[in-house]
């Protein structure tokens, strides 16, 4: 596969892509590095207008498969509403991120347009080869689909069968995005991922309560609650975060998934987003099963 990697957001040393690059070349692809990647314009890869250069060079392309984004940290809101999707309505190409990248995932979910929430730069460097992130990441990018996952019971987890779009990523950045064209769409098809990481646990409780009183919790088909790495206690606010999550989701009957492996965390299993899946929820845990593209 032909893979093209960016850095629309944060700066990164630029190691990480050339070993990510590296690594990725081993294994059969044919790797190439935007112009601005490795770049630093202070706490971001470059200026708005290099940004926008590398991202829409990317889509437009017609030699490149896939595209890596090679951190998150913050910055592809500046720049999303420069960006022209139309070719890809055409000729879609896989994007692969996490975290900030979160704002490209909602952009290509209003042209429908599946994407990976998964690994970047650093952790393809850094995972060992048989650790089931970079395993599945590597089956993805050559052309196996990943398509079924099996994960743990939870004791919050709420019994039941859904099929449905999977949509989301990380939760500050949804809720940054929301009333925006690129919020979630208002649809009653998402089967929702969230994921976030330094969080307060009443930051969680004001961006859920966002998401309850616009009526998106109530339209859900499903929800998958994925790791809430480095958030800091609140004995004040009395439960922990996945007992906040699941006191503004109990009055619901759709079933609910806690502690996917996906998230700010070593084992961040890829997982597609704006794909149709179905999730079984019950005693032997959550099976989450996807369509065939």
């Amino acid at each position: 596969m032909r893979i093209h990697i960016i850095s629309p957001s944060g700066a990164i040393d630029p190691t990480y892509i050339h070993k990510a690059a590296a690594r990725l070349s081993h294994h059969g692809h044919q790797v190439s590095i935007a112009p601005h990647a490795c770049g630093q314009y202070g706490r971001f890869s470059g200026t708005p207008e290099e940004r926008i250069a590398d991202l829409q060079q990317a889509i437009d392309s017609p030699n490149i498969d896939a595209i890596l984004c090679s951190r998150g940290g913050y910055g592809l809101v500046q720049i999303i509403d420069k960006i022209n999707f139309s070719s890809l309505k055409m000729h879609p190409k896989l994007f692969i991120g996490f975290s900030d990248i979160t704002v490209l995932h909602n952009a290509l979910g209003h042209f429908s347009i599946p994407s990976v929430h998964g690994i970047m730069c650093k952790h393809i460097t850094e995972l060992a080869e048989e650790a089931a992130p970079l395993r599945i990441m590597l089956s993805i990018l050559n052309d196996e689909q990943a398509n079924k996952y099996y994960i743990k019971p939870h004791s919050l987890n709420r019994n039941g069968l859904c099929s449905g779009i999977v949509r989301g990523g990380n939760l500050s950045v949804l809720y940054g995005l929301r009333h925006t064209p690129f919020d979630l769409p208002d649809t009653d098809d998402t089967i929702l991922f969230i994921e976030d990481i330094a969080e307060r646990p009443y930051h969680i409780d004001r961006m859920m309560n966002n998401l309850r009183l616009s009526g998106t919790l109530a339209r859900l088909k499903g929800l998958i609650v994925g790791q809430f790495s480095d958030c800091p206690d609140d004995p004040l606010m009395m439960k922990d975060i996945a007992h906040i999550i699941h006191d503004h989701v109990d009055k619901y009957n759709y079933p609910v998934c806690f502690d996917f492996p996906a998230g700010h965390v070593e084992y961040n299993l890829p997982i597609w987003l704006n794909r149709k899946a179905s999730m079984r929820v019950d005693h032997e845990g959550c099976c989450l099963h996807y369509d065939e593209i």
